[in-house]
C-alpha cells in the first residue's frame, strides 16, 4: 500500500509561489521546498527579522496588488508561518 503524503507538510501551489518569492527576495540559501508550511517564519523557524518581513511585504505588494500595512495588529499572526501568510494573500490579492 502506498503511503499518502502528509497534507499538513505539503505546500499548496500558492505556498510554493510565496516560498519562492521569499527565497528570491531575501537571497536565502535555503530552497523554497525547504520552507515547511506550518514552521514559524521568525526565530527558530526560518529566522526572519523585521527587516526581512518588510522586504517580503514589499514584494507581496508588487506581485499580488495589495498593501501589507506595518500598523496592522494582525501582522504577528499573518507572518507566523508560510501557510498563514499565503492564506492572507489568497484572501486579499487583487492580481
Amino acid at each position: 500500500m502506498d503511503k499518502q503524503p502528509d497534507s499538513s507538510s505539503a505546500q499548496s501551489d500558492l505556498e510554493r509561489e510565496v516560498a519562492a518569492l521569499m527565497v528570491s527576495a531575501l537571497n536565502l540559501e535555503a530552497s523554497s521546498d525547504d520552507i515547511a508550511p506550518e514552521a514559524p517564519l521568525y526565530g527558530a523557524g526560518l529566522g526572519l527579522d523585521s527587516i526581512d518581513v518588510l522586504e517580503i511585504a514589499l514584494e507581496i505588494s508588487k506581485r499580488y496588488g495589495f498593501q501589507l500595512r506595518a500598523d496592522n495588529e494582525d501582522n504577528v499572526s499573518i507572518f507566523s508561518s508560510l501557510r498563514s501568510l499565503s492564506a492572507h494573500i489568497e484572501k486579499n490579492r487583487t492580481q
